[in-house]
């Protein structure tokens, strides 16, 4: 195909997909609208300013934990991580259809084993946040990613479980103790960062994480760059890498499944890391093995090829930025750094 047809075609894709999230959106909208209507659909309204700085007390940013400089001076730090899913959203839900099921196990069969020899080919960390479920019906996936030695083993819930939903602080306690203490005794190491099933936080999640000693959490997204998570105005020592949807392969292959070819998503992730790169700061990456077929490790295998060519380009787990950032002075802005480089 000629280039200008190509671009044309990607173009025409890119629409259809808008198109059709539009439309989504405008249906649930709509569903929402027939089920209430008035203050009832919008109660925050009517709630005072006491109730509205109540209602996001819970977890807010705190202060921007951005290093003056990252390791040999490198000038971006690019986290690459995998959220190991496999069946178990699925089973949490008490889903438990052997098609539906074996499409997820994909994930632990064929696409972990491809993803790690990837990164062994390009000698590259990266994170694994894994519900510990998924090594309980897959043990072979431990092993596998500690093989290597570069790579870390994260928290992912228990079951992938939606803390949201559970809304039930001593459950929720309970199932991330169990996930420590299963890694701890696999691994012989305590886990020390985690990141929620879907990425969500309970009124509970933080503190809970703060209670358990965790250095880091990666779920959230109200920065670009690493900042110390607060609770009820009180700062938590609790690290944020955050994620955001954009960079993350799920809502693309997932929610927007029908794109033809994965080309024109991983140029969002190049476009994301060129202007982390550009203004000197941090990138946190997300795919998921289930989701990760082979045209799309392709893709990936070049995007992290494209980024090794930059110079000062810091490979890390999540673990050792987070360790690096808590020992080492932060600026002010979230913008120092692209300011010093400029």
């Amino acid at each position: 195909m000629k280039q200008a047809s190509r671009k044309a075609f990607l173009l025409r894709s890119l629409i259809a997909v808008g198109c059709l999230v539009f439309a989504m959106a405008g249906q649930l909208k709509a569903q929402q609208n027939d089920k209430k209507t008035g203050v009832e659909a919008l109660p925050g309204v009517n709630w005072t300013i006491d109730q509205l700085q109540q209602a996001v007390a819970p977890v807010r940013p705190g202060k921007v934990m951005l290093p003056k400089k990252w390791p040999n001076n490198a000038r971006v730090a690019v986290v690459i991580s995998f959220d190991v899913d496999q069946e178990t959203f699925l089973l949490a839900a008490g889903n438990t259809q052997p098609a539906t099921l074996a499409n997820e196990e994909y994930g632990a069969t064929e696409g972990l084993p491809r993803i790690l020899a990837m990164l062994d080919r390009l000698n590259v960390p990266a994170t694994f946040f894994t519900p510990a479920v998924s090594a309980v019906i897959a043990p072979q996936i431990i092993p596998e990613i500690m093989k290597s030695g570069r790579h870390e083993i994260a928290l992912h819930g228990w079951i992938h479980e939606s803390v949201e939903v559970l809304n039930d602080a001593a459950l929720e306690e309970k199932l991330m103790t169990q996930a420590i203490n299963f890694y701890e005794k696999q691994t012989g190491k305590k886990p020390v960062g985690s990141r929620t099933g879907s990425w969500q936080a309970s009124p509970y999640t933080v503190g809970i994480e703060q209670k358990l000693g965790l250095t880091y959490d990666s779920s959230l997204m109200a920065m670009d760059v690493p900042y110390e998570l607060m609770s009820y105005g009180k700062d938590t020592g609790v690290l944020e890498l955050p994620v955001t949807w954009v960079q993350d392969d799920y809502p693309y292959f997932i929610a927007a499944g029908s794109l033809p070819s994965p080309e024109l998503i991983f140029k969002v992730y190049q476009d994301e890391f060129d202007m982390a790169y550009r203004e000197g700061t941090f990138l946190m990456l997300t795919f998921h093995p289930q989701i990760e077929r082979r045209s799309r490790i392709l893709y990936l295998e070049q995007l992290i090829a494209y980024m090794k060519t930059k110079p000062g380009v810091w490979f890390a787990t999540a673990e050792e930025v987070a360790n690096y950032v808590k020992s080492n002075p932060t600026v002010d802005s979230p913008f120092g750094r692209m300011e010093e480089q400029q």
